[in-house]
């Protein structure tokens, strides 16, 4: 069997993580179905996942060189098919290492990008900026997608992020989007995006169980279901582009 070489680091990034965290916690597949209550390190606790991720640094470099080698093929697939000629700057909302801002920003050296997430990731996506010689166009900017406005731009992706949580929180973060975008800018959801007939992407859907395993009310979702909730937030126009592997980018239009 012959893999792309984003198919490779998608793999990669989920055999990572699947041995660092997931192998144990689908063992409890069964109570997660019956309960629809996470099966992680929350399971005793009740902490927010994310915070007991991230209390601790090396756990939290982990969880984000991980999430790195699962998203570097799609974001690099991102920056050579979708247009960003007709665009000045981007703000990838829960950017993580900003990966997703370096690889756009290499490719279309037009573009001022932000990567936007909780402050304590701040410091590792500032070294992996600075690493990567973007300094000048590639900022780290610290805040809570829930609670602050979203940094306005042109372009706002979200990568691996409405698929980690609820209904309700999904159409929030699709507002929050649709607020600090101009007209005629893009909203850009990469997931491991469902077919419309639930026939075909047996990832997604797998990917799907594993946020009910880490959530318990998260969930993966098709294009259709994209579409219908970004036109009732007042986007107007849709596309999905095929990614790497199982990926796509679900983009919305204002």
């Amino acid at each position: 069997m012959f893999l792309d070489r984003g198919s490779e680091h998608y793999i990669g990034g989920i055999l990572e993580m699947a041995n660092a965290r997931l192998f144990s916690f689908w063992a409890d597949l069964t109570e997660a179905l019956r309960t629809g209550a996470p099966q992680n390190e929350t399971k005793h606790s009740g902490e927010p996942l994310f915070a007991k991720l991230y209390e601790v640094p090396e756990r939290l470099e982990q969880f984000m060189n991980a999430m790195s080698g699962v998203s570097a093929g799609n974001f690099r697939a991102l920056a050579q098919k979708f247009d960003f000629s007709r665009y000045k700057t981007l703000c990838d909302v829960g950017g993580a290492t900003g990966q997703l801002s370096c690889i756009v920003a290499a490719a279309h050296p037009h573009l001022r990008c932000t990567s936007f997430d909780l402050p304590n990731v701040v410091p590792i996506a500032q070294r992996r900026i600075a690493a990567a010689g973007l300094e000048d166009r590639v900022t780290a900017l610290g805040g809570d997608f829930f609670t602050d406005p979203l940094p306005e731009a042109e372009v706002i992706a979200m990568g691996m992020i409405l698929h980690d949580w609820n209904l309700e929180k999904k159409k929030l973060l699709i507002r929050k989007a649709v607020d600090a975008l101009p007209e005629g800018g893009a909203f850009i959801a990469i997931e491991a995006l469902i077919d419309d007939a639930r026939r075909q992407n047996a990832f997604g859907l797998l990917m799907s169980l594993n946020m009910l395993i880490e959530f318990g009310d998260a969930f993966d979702y098709t294009g259709a279901d994209f579409t219908a909730w970004c036109r009732e937030a007042g986007f107007r126009r849709f596309e999905v582009i095929p990614l790497a592997g199982p990926s796509s980018a679900a983009i919305a239009y204002k």
